[in-house]
């Protein structure tokens, strides 16, 4: 992946060139000075549908999952 370095007072006058050649995979690191800040990077698409039912049994929810907490909880006393 290609990288460019832009100070931040580039960036915001140049947003959507910078959003433009991160769309075509190039990483923009923003700096301030010589102090990197950020990056910008694509969000990698979905690889797939996902699948209900996989992991079936591994969570549960208490039986008094929803009924009130206690006084004790919101107080902080014991």
């Amino acid at each position: 992946m290609l990288t460019k370095t832009v100070d931040v007072q580039e960036a915001q006058t140049n947003l959507k060139e910078l959003l433009s050649l991160v769309q075509g995979g190039t990483e923009v690191v923003l700096t301030e000075g010589n102090i990197p800040l950020a990056r910008l990077v694509p969000v990698s698409p979905p690889t797939g549908q996902r699948k209900a039912g996989l992991h079936v049994g591994t969570i549960w929810t208490s039986d008094d999952f929803d009924e009130p907490l206690p006084e004790s909880f919101w107080t902080g006393s014991k």
